[in-house]
């Protein structure tokens, strides 16, 4: 359990944040000025409410948005329960703990017009890990109102929190439901977990790309500082500049003119990669921090404004460029795995065989990064190439940027395997050849090689492959670009 306190103030939330409150169990306030804040907008949405319409609040919702509601409690508790009906298998509970401190400092930020004791209760849930069941189905990009109904159900009291578990029953009044709900906190929530899992991965195929280039005799000139100011793009150049740095000392002899492009490309496809996960952290990180609401109190002009911030085409499309990079860099990850099982490059047995065997050695680790690259080219399909018609055709347009988060958090496990196959084969070439880096990349590889079997017969993989998927993280530093 991680004892670090995070203050949730309506800003300065970021994706390493996010994980540490849902992966790793960090403590959560809330600021005095974000209680102030939810206060203000709280008194502004009500006093508005008196003399005109607010949606949500004293209209139905979706084509029902004409009809005025004169019982808002009644009301209120319709819009909770029929929106609540998702389908398919629970969201993980750290999805599920990520939405809520995203909701948490959405509503912090002001804006949404809830009542500010919802601020002290959602840090609660969070605190004692209180995991509202949530169906994976539900939501097209425009709003997690399945997911968040489904929690404020569980606030009330009116359901259970997983595990059967009766938690104390919240504030949170009827009126506020619609402005409770009207959020994409769960799409974000995870979108920032994906955001920080492929960055380290990005990191981690550096090192791993090091080791593979020695276990080849490969050479360090595609990597040249002339070379990337010839094409400034940032990401290349910072790829190329890292791997500049783990090279710094090793006694490279070039067995060849030049690379395959797994090695001599690296930084040209790599790059692009790059560059796309942060500008994807960039878009959901200011989106965490944002009063994205519908409708959104103005608490200045004491008016609220009806709006269509609760549509993620920025996230949905940035996380689509994510995925399609990363395939690409992927797919260059398996284009080295099948130089290392090269006698021409490796100077070893076909297969990396134990010496004097015609054994298969290390030949079925191409076919699992296949099998992996595969789901990484069939979740890469833009989600945002789909779009909907819903609620009697007033709500014309979806993004599916939910689906897009879902699709980057699949591929995250894929691209996982891919590099961990590589590592695999490029810690047994060095060792096979008798070979030990030198400096940062020295460090890479004695970490790599005490937490993978040192032994060379034909056996099982599948231990060595979750190791090195396990590893991963470790070796993550010595990439940082």
């Amino acid at each position: 359990m991680n004892q670090t306190a995070i203050a949730v103030n309506g800003s300065g939330l970021n994706c390493d944040v996010v994980a540490a409150v849902a992966r790793d169990g960090a403590f959560v306030t809330v600021t005095p000025q974000a209680v102030e804040r939810a206060r203000q907008a709280w008194e502004v949405v009500r006093e508005v409410a008196t003399r005109q319409p607010v949606y949500g609040r004293t209209t139905g919702v979706g084509a029902n948005r004409n009809v005025l509601i004169e019982d808002d409690a009644a009301h209120g508790l319709r819009v909770l329960r029929s929106h609540s009906g998702g389908a398919g298998p629970l969201m993980s509970a750290e999805t599920v703990r990520a939405m809520l401190i995203v909701r948490l400092n959405q509503i912090a930020a002001g804006g949404s017009g809830v009542d500010p004791d919802v601020l002290g209760a959602l840090a609660d849930v969070i605190n004692r890990w209180l995991i509202p069941p949530i169906p994976a189905y539900g939501a097209i990009g425009t709003g997690d109102l399945t997911a968040l109904a489904s929690t404020a159900l569980c606030l009330i009291g009116e359901r259970p929190w997983q595990g059967n578990v009766v938690g104390a029953h919240f504030p949170l009044r009827p009126a506020d439901a619609l402005a409770f709900i009207s959020s994409n906190a769960a799409t974000l929530g995870e979108s920032a977990l994906a955001c920080r899992d492929v960055l380290e991965l990005l990191r981690v195929s550096i090192p791993v790309t090091g080791l593979s280039l020695l276990a080849v005799q490969g050479s360090a000139e595609a990597y040249a500082a002339p070379v990337h100011a010839g094409c400034p793009h940032p990401g290349r150049r910072r790829v190329a500049d890292a791997m500049r740095g783990l090279l710094e000392g090793e006694e490279l002899k070039p067995a060849r003119i030049q690379d395959p492009y797994g090695y001599r490309a690296f930084p040209q496809v790599h790059g692009p990669a790059v560059d796309a996960v942060e500008n994807a952290e960039t878009v959901v990180t200011r989106e965490i921090n944002a009063s994205s609401e519908n409708p959104l109190v103005d608490v200045a002009n004491r008016t609220v404004w009806h709006n269509g911030n609760f549509h993620t085409a920025y996230v949905g499309l940035g996380l689509d460029a994510v995925r399609a990079a990363m395939f690409q860099t992927a797919a260059l990850s398996a284009a080295r795995l099948g130089t290392l099982v090269e006698p021409t490059f490796t100077g070893l047995q076909p297969f990396q065989a134990a010496p004097g065997e015609p054994g298969s050695g290390i030949m079925i680790l191409e076919y699992v990064a296949h099998s992996a690259i595969a789901d990484i080219r069939r979740l890469a399909t833009p989600s945002a190439l789909g779009s909907a018609v819903l609620s009697r055709g007033v709500e014309e347009h979806a993004g599916f940027s939910t689906q897009s988060a879902r699709a980057t958090t699949e591929a995250v496990t894929a691209y996982r395997i891919v590099l961990a196959c590589e590592l695999i084969a490029a810690v047994r070439a060095l060792r096979m050849q008798g070979r030990e880096p030198s400096g940062r990349l020295g460090e890479v590889f004695a970490r790599s090689a005490d937490a993978l079997d040192s032994a060379v017969e034909d056996r099982a993989l599948d231990g060595d492959i979750s190791s090195a998927a396990d590893l991963l993280p470790r070796l993550a530093p010595y990439g940082v670009y």
